[in-house]
C-alpha cells in the first residue's frame, strides 16, 4: 500500500500535518542546540498536573483540558516561529503516531474491557480473604493492566471490608500492590512499560529480568498487610450489621469480555513479534503494518466490548468515559511537550541536561543503576510514572537493544524505578487518584495527600532500600 493511502486509512492526523510547508524535508529537533527553556511547557504541564487538583480542584476538573492545551501551545508555537512549520510538524507526527495513538488505544481497550466484568456478591474481608484478593489483584495487573486489575476487584474488595471500622489501609495496600507493583512485569501491566514496547523493547524483558524484584516485593508488602490487617481487625472488630447483604456465592457477570482480553494480549504480542512487518514513513517517522493492525484491532476489541457488554454491568461497575478523557486530554500534552526534553536528554553529557546525565553517571563514566532507580522513581512519585520513564530511558542512550543487553542493569533500574515508586504519591500513577476517588464515593475515609505519604513512606521507602541493596 503507498504511504499516502496508509496515512490517509488509518492515520488522518497525519495527513492534515504532511499539508504543512516543508514538513516532509524537516530534521529532528537538535537537542544540543536547545535552551532549556524549552523544557518549561513540560515542566509546568506536570507541574499543573501534581499540584492543581490539590489546591484548585474545582477549576482544574472543569479546565484540565484547557490546561493542557495551553501548555503545548506554548512548545508548539514558539517551535514553529523558530524552526519553521516543518519542524513543529514533524515533532507533532512522531509524538502522535510513535507514542500517543498507541498508548491511548491499549489503555482505552483495557479500560473497557476490564469495565465490562462485574463480581457480584459478598466476601468477608479477613486477613487472609484481603491478603489473598490483593495477590489475585498482583497477579492481574501485568495481564490487564494495573487500571484494569484496579477496576475490576476494588469493588468486590471494599464489599467485602463494609463492615469494619477500619478500612483506608485496606486501599492503601491496594494501591501499593495491584494498582502499581503487580503491574512491572509486562508491558501491559503499566503505563510506562508499555512506552517501553514502543521503544523497541522486548514483551517478555521485564518478566526474564525483574521477576525477581518484583516478587520480592509484592510478597514482602502482601506479608506486611497480612500483620496490619490482623491487627486492626483484632483491635476494632466488625460492625453489629454488615451493610451488604450476604448472597450464596459469587457470581461474574460480562465473561464474554474474557476473549477480548486475551484478544488484546494476542494483539499487543503480534506486534512485537512481526518484525518484517512493512514499515511506511510518514513525515520521518516510521509506522510498521504490524502497529497499524495492533491499533486498529485494539479500537475493534472496544467497540465489541461497548457493544456486548450488559448495560446493568456498566452501570453497578460506575464505569464511565471522564476518566479515559482526562488521561487522554493530558497525555496528548504530555507527549507533545516532552519532545524537547527527550531531544536535549539524548545530546548527552554535553548537552543542556548534562547535570541529570551525570547525576546518574559514575565517575569512571559508565550509568549508576542505583541512581537511575532512585531518580527515575522519586520522580516518578511527584509527577507521572510513564513520562518519567521515558524521560530516562533517552538519558540512557534510548537504543533499546543496548540497554536490553549490555546496560540491562539500567534499564531493570529505570523500569522498576518508575513502577514501583508510582506508589509514593496519589499522583505517582493514574489508577491511584482514581481508586481512592473510588474508595471515598463508597464512604471510606481516605487519608489526605501527605497523610498517604506517611503511610508509604514507612512501608514502601525501607523494602525500596533492600532492593538497591541486594540488585542495584
Amino acid at each position: 500500500m503507498p504511504t499516502s493511502s496508509l496515512s490517509r486509512a488509518l492515520w488522518p492526523a497525519a495527513v492534515l500535518a504532511a499539508l504543512l510547508p516543508t514538513s516532509s524535508q524537516a530534521a529532528a529537533l537538535d537537542g544540543a542546540a536547545l535552551s532549556p527553556l524549552w523544557a518549561l511547557p513540560f515542566a509546568g504541564l506536570l507541574l499543573s498536573i501534581a499540584l492543581l487538583p490539590l489546591i484548585a480542584p474545582a477549576f482544574w476538573h472543569h479546565h484540565f483540558g484547557k490546561i493542557a492545551a495551553a501548555w503545548a501551545l506554548l512548545f508548539a508555537v514558539p517551535c514553529a516561529l523558530v524552526f519553521g512549520g516543518g519542524a513543529i510538524a514533524q515533532t507533532v507526527v512522531h509524538a502522535l503516531l510513535a507514542e500517543y495513538l498507541p498508548f491511548i488505544v491499549l489503555l482505552t481497550a483495557l479500560y473497557t474491557v476490564a469495565g465490562g466484568i462485574f463480581v457480584r456478591g459478598n466476601l468477608h474481608g479477613s486477613a487472609a480473604l484481603n491478603t489473598g484478593l490483593l495477590a489475585i489483584g498482583a497477579a492481574l495487573a501485568s495481564l490487564m493492566g494495573t487500571t484494569g486489575a484496579a477496576m475490576l476487584l476494588l469493588r468486590p474488595l471494599l464489599r467485602a471490608n463494609d463492615d469494619r471500622a477500619r478500612q483506608a489501609h485496606v486501599v492503601i495496600f491496594f494501591i501499593f500492590i495491584v494498582a502499581n507493583a503487580g503491574g512491572a512485569l509486562t508491558p501491559l501491566g503499566d503505563p510506562p512499560l508499555f512506552l517501553g514496547f514502543l521503544q523497541g523493547v522486548d514483551f517478555f524483558w521485564m518478566l526474564r529480568h525483574i521477576l525477581t524484584e518484583t516478587l520480592f516485593l509484592v510478597l514482602a508488602l502482601l506479608a506486611v498487610f497480612f500483620l496490619v490487617d490482623r491487627w486492626f481487625w483484632r483491635r476494632d472488630g466488625v460492625r453489629p450489621r454488615d451493610p451488604t447483604a450476604d448472597t450464596p456465592r459469587l457470581r461474574f457477570e460480562g465473561l464474554v469480555n474474557l476473549p477480548l482480553l486475551l484478544a488484546i494480549v494476542g494483539l499487543v504480542l503480534m506486534s512485537g513479534f512481526w518484525k518484517g512487518s512493512p514499515v511506511f514513513d510518514i513525515l520521518g517517522t516510521p509506522v510498521s503494518l504490524a502497529a497499524a493492525l495492533r491499533d486498529l484491532g485494539l479500537v475493534a476489541v472496544t467497540l465489541i466490548s461497548l457493544a456486548v457488554t450488559p448495560k446493568q454491568v456498566h452501570h453497578d461497575n460506575g464505569f464511565a468515559w471522564a476518566p479515559m478523557a482526562e488521561v487522554a486530554k493530558l497525555f496528548a500534552g504530555i507527549f507533545l511537550t516532552i519532545a524537547p526534553v527527550i531531544a536535549m536528554l539524548q545530546a548527552g553529557a554535553n548537552g543542556p541536561f548534562g547535570a541529570v546525565v551525570a547525576a546518574v553517571t559514575r565517575a569512571d563514566g559508565t550509568p549508576a543503576p542505583a541512581m537511575y532507580f532512585w531518580i527515575t522513581g522519586l520522580l516518578s512519585a511527584f509527577l507521572d510514572n510513564a513520562p518519567t520513564y521515558l524521560v530516562f530511558f533517552h538519558t540512557a542512550g534510548g537504543d533499546p537493544q543496548a540497554l536490553m543487553t549490555a546496560l540491562a542493569p539500567v534499564l531493570a533500574a529505570i523500569s522498576t524505578g518508575a513502577v514501583f515508586m508510582g506508589a509514593l504519591s496519589y499522583i505517582g500513577n493514574a489508577p491511584n487518584l482514581m481508586v481512592k476517588a473510588i474508595a471515598e464515593h463508597q464512604g471510606v475515609a481516605m487519608p489526605g495527600f501527605f497523610g498517604y505519604m506517611a503511610w508509604s513512606c514507612a512501608v514502601l521507602l525501607p523494602l525500596f532500600a533492600l532492593i538497591t541493596l541486594v540488585w542495584f
